[in-house]
């Protein structure tokens, strides 16, 4: 026979689903006969970040005819509320609910940049590599590119080459902008120096770097950092730069660290053999006079 404290346990547990049961048969019968008196929009990341308001929101609600308030719960489709916001290219995520005091809530997470295109379009590129458009309500403090950036490059190859700046403390701190020039060669515009950086393609951009941080480290700590005007980095193996106001040009080439003359750096980068670049003119990227973080 059963003891008195499993008989007791078994009559709890038909109350709680008996009372269970009773709820969710009220609470649907309410959810037919409540009118909304309320539409309650809660922006969930709105401490980091105000690229869309709640007033737009309700607003982006009345204009498609879906506001709740005044409106039967029967008659209410959160999920069509949910599709209508996820349309606006700033909301990422949405729910939607009814609550038992009368209220419909809408719970938004906005989108997050990672970094703005400046050109003939001005947009951002988000965490999730999607567009998204320059907000009028908020300006976002994130790594600037400017220039002839194509649509797809700018969620394939400059994204993962902010990522990888964003991810090294040195790069991070020491580049200030990437510009696309007219014929697709990118140029980078560091914190320290006057020099422009010409990388090229972001073919080997890893690469690149680990050499031109060679230089830095090696070269400029010993000939200064405001010598050169322009530091090109598409030569395999080394570094060509041009002194500031000059035509020569200054070869950094493999085997040695010394400060040879007035127009030669070495700094060791790779066993190679000696060659010269050909001159060429170059133009000074000036620094955009955008508002811009470091990457």
């Amino acid at each position: 026979m059963p003891t008195v404290s499993k008989i007791l346990i078994s009559l709890c547990i038909i109350a709680i689903l008996g009372y269970a049961g009773f709820m969710i048969w009220q609470s649907a019968d309410t959810d037919k006969n409540t009118i909304c008196v309320g539409l309650d929009v809660k922006l969930l990341d709105a401490s980091s970040a105000r690229f869309i308001s709640e007033h737009e929101i309700a607003k982006i609600l009345d204009s498609k005819g879906l506001n709740p308030v005044g409106t039967k719960y029967k008659k209410i489709s959160t999920e069509a509320i949910e599709r209508e916001l996820l349309r606006n290219e700033l909301i990422r995520t949405t729910e939607c609910y009814k609550t038992i005091s009368g209220k419909v809530v809408v719970e938004v997470t906005q989108r997050t940049p990672k970094f703005l295109i400046v050109g003939n379009q001005s947009y951002y590129v988000d965490s999730d590599r999607k567009l998204m458009p320059v907000s009028l309500n908020y300006a976002a403090y994130v790594p600037v590119v400017s220039g002839r950036v194509l649509r797809r490059m700018a969620t394939r190859e400059i994204f993962d080459f902010v990522t990888y700046l964003e991810k090294d403390t040195f790069w991070n701190a020491q580049i200030e902008q990437i510009h696309v020039r007219d014929d697709l060669k990118v140029e980078l515009v560091p914190r320290v120096g006057d020099a422009v950086i010409l990388m090229g393609t972001f073919d080997n951009f890893e690469k690149k770097l680990r050499n031109l941080r060679e230089l830095y480290t090696q070269g400029f700590n010993v000939v200064g950092w405001n010598r050169y005007d322009k530091i090109d980095l598409q030569y395999d193996g080394q570094v060509v730069c041009t002194i500031t106001g000059t035509k020569p040009i200054v070869v950094v080439k493999p085997d040695t660290v010394s400060v040879k003359d007035t127009t030669t750096v070495k700094v060791s980068i790779a066993p190679e053999k000696e060659t010269v670049a050909p001159k060429k003119e170059t133009k000074v990227l000036k620094k955009e006079s955008i508002a811009h973080k470091k990457i």
